[in-house]
């Protein structure tokens, strides 16, 4: 006891000399592309060997290549599937995503269970899979690629925002069972980011509006949003590797906004 403070923790993971994911063993989910391919470069520049996971075959195996990981083509839909993705990982990335812009009058349910399948299910049988070794090695770290969506609401997207609303909770679940063994679970929130999933929402955002795509950015997405840009892929992976540093084991259980200022406004 030092001026009435205790000792540091002895069990405070000492820094890497790299990268600052030397030696670790990363899983990111929807790795093809857009974000999650953002944080498969990242991590793997970071020091991570990266298992890229994504519906899209080629798309994964293109990813892993550039990235020195390896691919799995998987739907996450398919709960046999993930049991057959790696278990001795130590990041969990849960990225993977889709979309569908409807009001609830006009949403196809079984759409509605399929979103809730990969963004809800998939992330909890992969953070069941994959927590037992995080655990036995006293250190882990479970990044969930929520949205500013699973903090705030929009119009049309029922099943997005009830997956997102979900995913924030599952996290802050987990980062209260993995504390006592080193690992923690955060949440990273973006606003829209410049990835196909965006592009294809700016068509049936259009659609659902009755107005031009071109309007939907400035007048719908952006509308609530200070910051009048896009948010890069890289932006949102460069977070997801700072959650997985040296520095974050006492940031658990949080959704880091990066939002513009959204949730500001």
């Amino acid at each position: 006891m030092t001026n009435g403070f205790p000792p540091a923790s002895p069990s405070r993971p000492a820094r890497s000399p790299g990268g600052g994911a030397d030696g670790r063993t990363a899983l990111v989910t929807g790795g093809g592309s857009g974000i999650g391919r953002a944080c498969a470069r990242a991590l793997a520049d970071a020091g991570a060997f990266v298992h890229v996971v994504d519906l899209d075959a080629e798309a994964a195996k293109t990813v892993a290549g550039e990235v020195g990981g390896q691919a799995h083509a998987v739907d996450l839909a398919d709960p046999e599937a993930v049991d057959g993705l790696p278990a001795a990982v130590d990041i969990l990335v849960n990225n993977a995503g889709i979309q569908h812009v409807a009001p609830i009058t006009e949403f196809p349910p079984e759409t509605f269970v399929r979103i809730q399948q990969v963004m809800v299910t998939a992330p909890f049988l992969l953070m069941r899979r994959v927590l037992p070794h995080m655990y036995a090695g006293g250190w882990g770290r479970v990044v969930n690629v929520s949205s500013v969506h699973g903090l705030r609401a929009s119009a049309y997207k029922s099943a997005y925002v009830a997956a997102k609303h979900a995913l924030e909770g599952l996290s802050k679940v987990a980062a209260l069972e993995g504390a006592p063994h080193g690992v923690t679970s955060n949440c990273v929130n973006p606003g829209y980011v410049r990835t196909p999933l965006v592009e294809g929402q700016l068509r049936d955002q259009a659609a659902a509006h009755g107005i031009a795509p071109e309007q939907v950015l400035s007048e719908v997405l952006l509308a609530r949003t200070p910051v009048k840009r896009l948010i890069e892929p890289e932006e949102v992976a460069a977070a997801v590797v700072w959650l997985c540093g040296p520095d974050t084991g006492f940031v658990t259980g949080t959704s880091l906004s990066l939002d513009g200022g959204w949730t500001a406004n």
